[in-house]
């Protein structure tokens, strides 16, 4: 895997980028212009973030691993510590597929009735491979989704969900912040 340089990186033209950006030369960006970027980011090969007007801001220490899409013209956020693993679809955009309109982007807006809602993945989240997100969600702070989930309503802080349509099942164990500070520490200090 090939990282665009950090020269290439201000050519793409982003919103902003932080230090510590690894960006794979086989990402597709559309409208870097609405992308935000942090400190300690890496997005590996095949990924997609296509941004709409509400753009998309990504945190510090955020992971989107290959065949990730990121996609829609509401506000994705993806918070700090965040970990979006490979083939998950984050959506912020859908289409009304009741019958009653058209879809898809070829079809003037006045004949469809597409929804945009932000979305919000909280800090130290992680979804696991495969998931999907639908616009309007958020998931809060600590919280995982399992492989394979489709996340459907908003999941609260600190829990574990699976499923079709994505369910708690648990808590998530609350040492992230604790090793999350320690890191902070770690790294003011400069210590190997």
């Amino acid at each position: 895997m090939a990282f665009y340089t950090k020269e290439q990186l201000h050519s793409l033209g982003f919103r902003s980028f932080g230090e510590n950006v690894s960006i794979s030369d086989r990402a597709s960006i559309y409208k870097p212009s609405q992308i935000s970027i942090g400190d300690n980011v890496r997005i590996d090969d095949f990924c997609i973030l296509s941004a709409g007007d509400g753009g998309i801001v990504i945190g510090d220490h955020v992971h989107i691993a290959c065949y990730v899409s990121i996609i829609g013209k509401g506000k994705v956020t993806i918070s700090d510590f965040a970990g979006i693993s490979s083939r998950s679809a984050i959506y912020s955009s859908n289409d009304d597929y009741s019958g009653d309109y058209l879809t898809g982007p070829t079809i003037p807006p006045e004949f469809t009735n597409v929804k945009h809602s932000d979305v919000m993945i909280g800090k130290h989240v992680v979804l696991g491979v495969n998931v999907t997100v639908l616009p309007g969600i958020s998931i809060g702070e600590g919280a995982a989704i399992g492989a394979y989930s489709l996340v459907n309503k908003s999941i609260e802080p600190g829990i574990i969900a699976v499923g079709v349509p994505a369910k708690e099942i648990k808590k998530r164990g609350s040492a992230i912040f604790d090793l999350e500070k320690q890191l902070k520490v770690k790294h003011e200090l400069g210590t190997p």
